[in-house]
Parts: C-alpha cells; structure tokens; sequence
C-alpha cells in the first residue's frame, strides 16, 4: 500500500497547483458537499487498479460521495450551451497515488444528468460517467440532493440532505480530502492522467439531515459504516486539462 499521505510542509497552505495553461475544458463545481466515510486500505485497495495504490489518512482509506452542480460548462473555444453548461453530477471516488509519485482521485464513479456530457466524458478522458436523473434544491441553507441511474445501469441512487453552516477553517485532513488538483483513468488500457487546476475551495462546516445512498455499494465496496466526515463548499471555478499518457 502506498505510505500514509504526507501534508504540506506548512498545513495550513494548500499543495502547489500546476497550472492548466491549455485547458480542454472549463467548468464552474457550485453547492458542493463532501461526504466521506472511513474504510479498511486493504478493502478499498481489491477496487483500484495496479499500479495506482490507496492513500490513507489517520490510518484510514476514505471513500467520498460528492454532490454538486456544474454550472458554466464548455469546451475550449466554444461558447456555452444553456442547457448543456449547467446540471448536477455526483461522484465516488478514493485517493491514490500513481507510480511517479503524483497523487490524486481514482473514481468509482460519475452520475451526471446530461446524457451528451456523460458520452463526452467517457469517450475523451475514459471516466464511469453514468446517465441519471437527478435534482439540486435549496431552501434557505438547506440542501438536497436526489438521483436515480438511468444508464449503463440502474443500480444506484442518492437522497442527500444537509444544512451550509460557517466558514471553517482548513486542517491537515480537509487538505487531504478536498485538495486534489489531478484523476487518473484508464484511456485504450494505458494509464492516463488530467490535471485540474482551481483555487483552493472555501469550506464551511455542515450538519447532515440525510444521507441516504447506494453508489459505494454499487461500486462493489460494502456499505460505510457510520457517520461521514461532512463538508460544504459554494465553488470553484475549473480549467480542466487534456489527458496525458502516464510514462
């Protein structure tokens, strides 16, 4: 397994950004809560792929669920679509670290509801996106979260809720959680990387008032157990890079 993840030298300053200077792709991630749950290394490591190996924290592997909505989508050089720029997405996903060294997201998972952006996706950087039908509402600090998978299955859903509360402040295990600026997936068997560069996410504390969901089991994980470790983020706005062969 890979060694325990190692914080920056200051833990309070997030890692260097490599910047995306010819980007594929921009987006906007908004009204982004981060749930993630604890798991065994040696679980969450029979899902990932050789060579990437889990990262862990506090001893830990972790397994998130990240619902939010994408807004302001489009291509390099194009301009935005109405209705294809903005729609919710929520993903599974771990931490990894690749045989260079660079660290990162390996997803389990992407449920998106726009079906043209789950084609897109998965033909040009190889993710599991998947077609769902999914909903976004907010009522004061309110949010919830709602999604069914139409396509290549229908083997997963989520009903999330939470409350947004206060600004809070950014510890060694939010770096690790939500500070990851690279995904890796597999494009014609090769072992690929992109890069994603943003600013650092302004987190808030959050209290869950539901968290019911299937997309760890229909990852093949077993169900989490416990409460996840809960965090809310407005956004960011994204440069997004195109895939690179890892040599």
């Amino acid at each position: 397994m890979a060694d325990r993840w190692k914080p920056p030298a200051h833990s309070s300053m997030y890692p260097a950004v490599e910047p995306v200077r010819f980007p594929l792709m921009f987006q906007s991630w908004c009204e982004l809560t981060f749930l993630h749950w604890r798991y065994p290394i040696e679980v969450v490591q029979r899902h990932v792929p050789p060579p990437l190996e889990v990262e862990s924290f506090d001893g830990s592997a972790w397994v998130g669920v990240t619902p939010f909505i994408v807004r302001r989508l489009r291509p390099a050089l194009m301009p935005r679509l109405p209705w294809l720029s903005t729609f919710p997405e929520t993903n599974c996903r771990t931490y990894v670290r690749a045989p260079d060294g660079s660290c990162g997201v390996w997803f389990f998972s992407l449920d998106a509801a726009r079906a043209p952006a789950v084609a897109g996706a998965r033909l040009a950087y190889g993710l599991p996106y998947a077609w769902s039908r999914m909903a976004v509402t907010r009522i004061g600090r309110q949010l919830s979260y709602e999604s069914s998978r139409v396509w290549p299955s229908a083997n997963a859903t989520t009903s999330i809720s939470v409350v947004e509360k206060d600004e809070m402040e950014t510890r060694e295990v939010e770096i690790f959680l939500t500070a990851r600026f690279r995904l890796y997936s597999f494009i014609f068997r090769h072992l690929t990387y992109t890069n994603v560069e943003h600013a650092p996410w302004p987190l808030r504390s959050a209290a869950i008032l539901s968290a019911k969901q299937t997309l760890i089991e229909a990852a093949g994980l077993p169900p989490p157990a416990g409460a996840p470790v809960v965090h809310f983020s407005p956004g960011v706005h994204v440069r997004i890079a195109r895939p690179k062969r890892l040599k």
